[in-house]
């Protein structure tokens, strides 16, 4: 073949190459962030920590409503708030005192009948 029979093919080839190249990179996706740091090998712990957290926040929740809710009935029935959480377990008012998860404890103040879960 001709040298002449070339060129045109080369050009055209190197046209399209250049516009493959080239073209608007604006719209395109940004690159993933991860917001908790974890990677792949650490993905297994850290849904476990997530779920421990989850179950100590519901536990948190639960033992509280069920301990407000014995006071309430308490106040109602004997006209004051108990002296102190054992007296709700002494009168029936609770079967138990809830246990709370482990660093933290039940907080009452007997004045106004609050109670809360409290790190140690």
């Amino acid at each position: 073949m001709k040298p002449s029979t070339f060129l045109p093919i080369l050009l055209g080839l190197s046209a399209s190459l250049a516009l493959t190249g080239c073209g608007d990179k604006s719209n395109a996706p940004a690159p993933s962030t991860n917001t908790t740091g974890g990677s792949v090998v650490t993905a297994p712990a850290d849904y476990v920590g997530a779920m421990a957290k989850a179950e100590q926040s519901a536990v948190k929740t639960i033992d509280i409503a069920s301990v407000k809710s014995a006071i309430q009935m308490f106040q109602a029935d004997q006209g004051s708030f108990p002296k102190d959480l054992n007296e709700l377990v002494e009168k029936k008012f609770l079967s138990k005192i809830p246990a709370t998860p482990f660093g933290t404890r039940l907080d009452y103040d007997p004045k106004t009948g609050e109670v809360k879960v409290i790190k140690q």
